[in-house]
C-alpha cells in the first residue's frame, strides 16, 4: 500500500471530473421539458425553494424564449442560482415536492432549467440589474462565500459601497474550495463570482484574514455595518490514538488540493477510508476513487436510516465503487514507521434518542479492523473560537449568535452563513446573506 499521485492518465482523470450534471445540449430540449411543468398555482417547489424563487415563473419563461427574463427570476431571488442549480439536494427541496410524483411520474428537471439560464446569463455577460444611486454608506463583508456574496451583491444593487475581505487567495468560499470539482468546477465558480462582483460598487481585498491582518474593531470603526460570513474552521478532531499518524488527513483540505491543483499531482492512496456520511464525506470517497483509489471505504457510527447526505450522493458513492461500513465508530488508528496501516472500529447498535432525536449510537465491545494506507476525515467542521470567544460576541462554543435580523449583540454588527447555522446547504447560506442585507439597510437609514 502507498500513497501516490500520477496513478491515473490525463485522460482518464479528464473523463473522471467531467460534469456529472450535463446540461441541455439545446433549447429546444429545454424548452420541452420546461413545458411539462403544470403552473400549479399554489407552487409547492417554489415554497420549498430556501431562496424562494417563482420557479412555475422562470420556466414559464424557457418556454415563450423569454431566458434573459428567467435569469432575472431566478438571480432576483438567488444570485448564486447557477451554484445552487449544481450543488442543491434538489430532490428534498424543490424537484422532490414536484405534483408529477403524486402521478408516479418523473419530476420537472427544475434544477437543469435552472442552469439552462442561469448559464446562458454568464456566458452572454447579461446586465440584469441597476444599482440604485449610491448611497453614502459603507459595509464592510468579512468572507466571501455563499452568505457573503449574496450580501454583498444585494446591498450593492441598493446602492451601498462594500468591500469584502477573504483571506484566501480566491473568493467563492465552500464554492472555490470545498465542493467535488465534478459537480462545480473551479472555473464555473470564478466566473460566477466574477458576474457577482460585475455589478460594480463591491470592492473585493484577497488573503486579509479577521484576527490577523485586522481585527473587528478596525471595521466598526472604519465602516457603517459588518456582515461577518467567515464559515466553519477546521476539521472536527476524532480524538482517538494514531490521529496523528502520516496519512491521516481531513476533507475539506483533500477537497481544496483537488481543486486548486491538477488532478494528477493530488496524492491517494491505494485502500482509503473515509470517516463520515455527510455531502463533504461523499465528496471526499468518489474523488478519491476517481484519482485511482483501488479502495475506498465510508465509516459512519449509525445505519443508513439517519445518513445526513442525500440518496442521491450515497448512490453516486456505492457507483463509483465505494463501500459503507455502518454502525461502525472509529477506536484507534494504527501504523508503521510513522504512517497509517489500519483503522480499528467499534462495533454500534443504536438505543433510545439522543439530543436531536436520533437513535443513540452505543458500543457493543466488539472490534473489527479495516486496512488503509489513507484515512480521511469528514467529520464536520468547528466553528472559530479563538477571536470570537475574546470577542464581546454572544456565541455559543464559536457559533454566533444573531437575531431574526441576523442582528449580533453589537451594533452595526450583522453575521450569517455556517458561522451561525453551524454548516447547511448553499442555498440556506445564500438566504441569510439576502435576509441580512435588507436588514443591514434598514439600519443603515435609521443611522
Amino acid at each position: 500500500m502507498s500513497v501516490q499521485s500520477h496513478r491515473l492518465s490525463k485522460e482518464e482523470l479528464s473523463r473522471n471530473f467531467s460534469d456529472i450534471n450535463p446540461p441541455f445540449r439545446c433549447a429546444d430540449a429545454a424548452i420541452m421539458e420546461a413545458s411539462r411543468c403544470l403552473n400549479c398555482y399554489d407552487a409547492p417547489c417554489a415554497r420549498f425553494c430556501p431562496t424562494h424563487i417563482d420557479i412555475p415563473k422562470f420556466i414559464r419563461q424557457i418556454v415563450t424564449g423569454n431566458i434573459k427574463g428567467s435569469a432575472r427570476t431566478v438571480f432576483t431571488s438567488n444570485i448564486l442560482g447557477l451554484a445552487c442549480s449544481k450543488v442543491c439536494p434538489v430532490e428534498r427541496l424543490c424537484e422532490g415536492v414536484c405534483v408529477h410524483q403524486l402521478q408516479k411520474e418523473r419530476s420537472v428537471p427544475i434544477a437543469r432549467l435552472q442552469r439552462f439560464s442561469t448559464e446562458k446569463a454568464l456566458k452572454e455577460k447579461w446586465n440584469l440589474f441597476n444599482p440604485n444611486c449610491f448611497l453614502d454608506k459603507k459595509v464592510a463583508v468579512v468572507g466571501s462565500g455563499p452568505a457573503g456574496l449574496a450580501c454583498a451583491h444585494s446591498l450593492a444593487v441598493q446602492g451601498v459601497h462594500v468591500t469584502i475581505f477573504e483571506k484566501e487567495k480566491r473568493p467563492g468560499g465552500l464554492l472555490t474550495y470545498g465542493i467535488a470539482a465534478y459537480k462545480v468546477t473551479p472555473e464555473s465558480c470564478r466566473d460566477e463570482v466574477d458576474y457577482i462582483l460585475s455589478v460594480g460598487g463591491i470592492g473585493l481585498q484577497l488573503e486579509k484574514e479577521l484576527g490577523r491582518d485586522f481585527f473587528l474593531e478596525d471595521l466598526t470603526a472604519g465602516f457603517d455595518a459588518v456582515f461577518l460570513s467567515i464559515g466553519l474552521g477546521k476539521t472536527r478532531p476524532l480524538g482517538i490514538p494514531g490521529e496523528h499518524l502520516d496519512g491521516v488527513i481531513d476533507a475539506i483540505g483533500f477537497i481544496s488540493r483537488i481543486r486548486t491543483g491538477e488532478f494528477s499531482k493530488v496524492p491517494v492512496g491505494d485502500k482509503v477510508v473515509v470517516i463520515g456520511m455527510g455531502m463533504t464525506a461523499i465528496d471526499a470517497a468518489t474523488q478519491a476513487k476517481r484519482l485511482g483509489a483501488d479502495e475506498v471505504t465510508l465509516v459512519y457510527r449509525r445505519s443508513i436510516q439517519e445518513k445526513p447526505c442525500s440518496d442521491r450522493e450515497l448512490n453516486l458513492a456505492r457507483l463509483d465503487g465505494c463501500r459503507v461500513q455502518w454502525l461502525a465508530s472509529p477506536r484507534e488508528i494504527l501504523g508503521k514507521d510513522g504512517r497509517v496501516t489500519s483503522l480499528i472500529c467499534d462495533r454500534i447498535k443504536l438505543e433510545d434518542q439522543d439530543d436531536d432525536n436520533r437513535p443513540k449510537p452505543v458500543i457493543t465491545g466488539e472490534t473489527f479492523s479495516v486496512e488503509a494506507d489513507m484515512v480521511i476525515k469528514a467529520t464536520g467542521q468547528v466553528p472559530y473560537t479563538d477571536w470570537i470567544g475574546k470577542s464581546s460576541l454572544q456565541n455559543i462554543h464559536g457559533r454566533i449568535l444573531t437575531g431574526p435580523g441576523f442582528e449580533t449583540s453589537i451594533p452595526g454588527v450583522f453575521a450569517g452563513g455556517d458561522v451561525v447555522n453551524g454548516g447547511k446547504e448553499v442555498v440556506h447560506a445564500v438566504q441569510q446573506g439576502k435576509e441580512a442585507a435588507m436588514t443591514i439597510l434598514t439600519y443603515l437609514k435609521k443611522n
